[in-house]
C-alpha cells in the first residue's frame, strides 16, 4: 500500500481535530477564537515607564490576546502606527483589548472618535481596567451612549463655527480663504488698468494670475 504523504497525513489529522485544538497557521499566532472566529487583539501605549510597560503586556497576555500592537510615547503624540496597524487587522466581530481607555485616546474626544469608528464596524472594545466590554449588553448601552456623545460634541462644534462666521460677517471682516491682493493692491492694479496698461503685464506685477486679478478689481470698489 502507497505511502501517504506528510501533507496529506497533516490534512487529515487536522481535520480530525476540534476547531480549538487546530494546529496554528504560522509561529507565534495563537488562537484564542475557540469555535468562533472572534480574535482579540490587544494595544498598549508605553512610556519610558518600564513597570507601566509589563503591567499592560502582561494583562494583555493574560486577557487572551492573540496579537499585541504598541506605540512608545515619542515626539509627535498624534502619530500611532501601530494603533492604526491595529485598526486595520480588525475584522467585524473581533475585540480590540486595552489596558486602560486613556492608553487608546489621547482625550476624550479623541477616544470617542475611535470609539465611533470601532462601533460602526462592529468591533468591540474591551478595557481590562475599567471593566468595561461592549460585546456586553452594558456595553453595547454604553457604545450608543458614547456615539451619542460624540454627535453631540460635533453638533456644539459646528454651531460654534457657524456662530462665529456669522459674527465676523457681521464686524465686516473677510471669511473664507485670504484675499489674493489686498485692498491698497488691488486699487494700484485698477489705477493700472485704467492708464491701459495690458492685463497680463498688470497681473504678472501683482503676481497673481488673469482670473484672480479680474475678481479683484471687480469686486473691490
Amino acid at each position: 500500500m502507497a505511502r501517504k504523504s506528510v501533507p496529506e497525513q497533516f490534512a487529515k489529522k487536522a481535520a480530525r481535530r476540534k476547531p480549538q485544538e487546530r494546529v496554528s497557521p504560522r509561529p507565534g499566532y495563537i488562537d484564542v477564537s475557540k469555535a468562533t472566529d472572534a480574535r482579540l487583539v490587544g494595544y498598549a501605549r508605553v512610556s519610558t515607564d518600564e513597570q507601566t510597560t509589563r503591567l499592560q503586556l502582561d494583562a494583555l497576555k493574560d486577557a487572551g490576546c492573540h496579537r499585541i500592537f504598541q506605540d512608545k510615547l515619542g515626539g509627535a503624540l498624534s502619530s500611532r502606527p501601530q494603533l492604526d496597524r491595529a485598526l486595520g487587522e480588525l475584522r467585524a466581530g473581533d475585540t480590540l483589548v486595552v489596558w486602560k481607555l486613556d492608553r487608546l485616546g489621547r482625550s476624550l474626544r479623541n477616544l470617542l472618535e475611535i470609539a465611533e469608528v470601532l462601533r460602526e464596524r462592529d468591533i468591540a472594545l474591551r478595557s481590562l481596567t475599567e471593566h468595561l466590554d461592549t460585546a456586553t449588553a452594558a456595553g453595547r448601552m454604553l457604545y450608543s451612549v458614547l456615539g451619542a456623545v460624540a454627535q453631540f460634541e460635533r453638533d456644539v462644534l459646528r454651531e460654534r463655527t457657524v456662530a462665529g462666521i456669522r459674527a465676523a460677517q457681521a464686524r465686516g471682516e473677510h471669511v473664507g480663504r485670504p484675499r489674493a491682493l489686498t485692498a491698497s493692491q488691488v486699487r494700484e492694479a485698477r489705477k493700472m488698468l485704467e492708464r491701459g496698461e495690458n492685463a497680463s503685464h498688470v497681473a504678472r506685477v501683482m503676481r497673481v494670475g488673469r482670473s484672480t486679478l479680474y475678481r479683484a478689481t471687480t469686486a473691490i470698489r
